[in-house]
C-alpha cells in the first residue's frame, strides 16, 4: 500500500453550478448534495485504505492553498500543488507523476477529479486495487469506464476491444468527446461502448514514458525542475514553469494517442456532477419528480421535475413551473429550464462581462 499514491485535481471554477459555485468558492469545496461533507472532503476520505494519507496530493489552484488546508485537516504543504494559472489536465498530471517519481520511482498512481460523486464504495475501492496490481506489473495507461444506462451527450465515450482482455481490463480502441444524441445512442445500442470517468491508475514510470513519447516538451519542464520538486524552491519553479505547458487535457494530449490504454468496465454508482441536473438525476424526488436540496421553506403549486436550492431563511414559492433549475446563493437568483443547463456556463460569461467578476 504504501507503493500507492493518490492525486486529487482540484483545481476547476464549477461555473455550470453558478451562482452557489464562485471563483472564489467553487464546488469542489461546497457540499452541494447535503451530506455534511464538501465534495473535496468525500473524494479524500474515499482513497482511505488505499493508501496512506500522506501519500495524497490535491492539485488545485494556488489561490485555494487555504481552503484546502481549512477542509483537510493534517494536509501537509507538501501534499498541495498549487498551479499559477489554469491549463487543463495534462500539466497537472506532470507536473504531481513528475514530483510522485522523484519521492518513489516505483509508485503507482490514481488520478481522480475532487467533485465525483461514487455512491458504491466498496466496489470503488475493489476496482481501484485490482487497478494499481495490474499497472505495477504491465505498462499500461487504465481508464475507468462507466457502464452507460442511457444515452448521455454530456459524457465522453470510450469504445474497448472484447478481444483484448487482461485482468479485467480491455484494450481501448477510440476516445469520443460528447456525441450528439443519435450517436449516442448508436453507442448504447453497440455494447462496446462506455462512459469516460475522468479516473485513472498507472505507474509513475509508465504515465511519465507516455509524456516522453507525446508531449515531450511539456515533460521537459518539469525534467528540468527535477532539483526543485520536493524542496523549498518547488513553489518558485512551478510559477515560471506552468507558462511554458500547453493547454491541453490528459485525453487529448495522451490517452488518445498511446497505444497502451486499457479500460476497466465499472459499476459504483458514479456520477460526474457536473451540472445541476446531475445532482436531480441522483436525489430522493417528491411525487410530482422536484428536488428540494436542504432544509428550505419552499411551497410548490403545480410544479413538477424541479431542482431547487434557495437560502433555509427564504420563503420560496414555484407556481406552474415544470422542468426547472432554481437556485439562489451568494446574492443571485438564477431561474434556467433543465433541458438548457449547458448554456449556464455562457450566462456566467454574460454575467460577469455586464456585472463584473466579483459576481462569478
Amino acid at each position: 500500500m504504501n507503493k500507492n499514491y493518490v492525486v486529487i485535481m482540484a483545481g476547476g471554477v464549477g461555473s455550470r453550478f453558478w451562482p452557489a459555485s464562485r471563483t472564489s468558492f467553487p464546488k469542489q469545496f461546497l457540499d452541494i448534495l447535503g451530506t455534511g461533507k464538501t465534495l473535496l472532503q468525500q473524494t479524500y476520505d474515499r482513497f482511505d485504505g488505499i493508501c496512506p494519507k500522506e501519500n495524497i496530493f490535491i492539485v488545485t489552484n494556488e489561490s485555494y492553498r487555504d481552503l484546502i488546508k481549512e477542509q483537510l485537516h493534517g494536509i501537509s504543504d507538501h501534499q498541495i500543488l498549487g498551479e499559477p494559472m489554469m491549463r487543463n489536465t495534462a500539466p497537472c498530471i506532470a507536473y504531481a507523476s513528475s514530483k510522485i517519481f522523484k519521492i518513489d520511482p516505483q509508485a503507482r498512481i490514481v488520478v481522480a477529479p475532487a467533485d465525483h460523486l461514487i455512491l458504491k464504495e466498496t466496489q470503488f475501492k475493489e476496482i481501484i486495487l485490482n487497478a494499481l496490481e495490474l499497472s505495477s506489473k504491465e505498462d499500461y495507461l487504465i481508464t475507468l469506464g462507466i457502464v452507460p444506462s442511457r444515452p448521455d451527450t454530456g459524457y465522453g465515450y470510450i469504445q474497448f476491444n472484447e478481444s483484448i482482455q487482461v485482468d479485467k481490463a480491455y484494450k481501448v480502441k477510440t476516445f469520443t468527446e460528447k456525441p450528439n444524441l443519435e450517436l449516442a445512442t448508436t453507442f448504447l445500442k453497440s455494447g462496446d461502448f462506455l462512459w469516460n470517468a475522468g479516473i485513472f491508475i498507472w505507474s509513475a514510470a509508465s504515465i511519465l514514458k507516455s509524456f516522453e513519447q507525446n508531449l515531450p516538451d511539456m515533460l521537459e519542464v518539469f525534467q528540468e525542475g527535477k532539483p526543485f520538486l520536493n524542496t523549498a524552491k518547488e513553489s518558485d519553479f512551478i510559477k515560471g514553469a506552468y507558462g511554458r505547458c500547453t493547454n491541453i487535457s490528459i485525453d487529448y494530449g495522451i490517452l488518445e494517442k498511446a497505444q497502451n490504454v486499457y479500460v476497466i468496465p465499472s459499476d459504483f454508482g458514479w456520477s460526474d456532477l457536473g451540472t445541476w441536473g446531475s445532482v436531480y438525476d441522483i436525489k430522493e424526488k417528491d411525487a410530482h419528480g422536484n428536488v428540494v436540496l436542504g432544509d428550505q421553506k419552499i411551497i410548490l403549486k403545480e410544479s413538477s421535475n424541479c431542482v431547487v436550492s434557495v437560502p433555509a431563511e427564504k420563503i420560496v414559492v414555484l407556481f406552474g413551473l415544470d422542468d426547472y433549475i432554481v437556485v439562489e446563493s451568494n446574492n443571485s437568483l438564477m431561474i434556467c429550464p433543465k433541458s438548457r443547463e449547458q448554456e449556464i456556463k455562457a450566462i456566467v460569461s454574460d454575467v460577469k462581462e455586464k456585472f463584473g467578476k466579483d459576481y462569478v
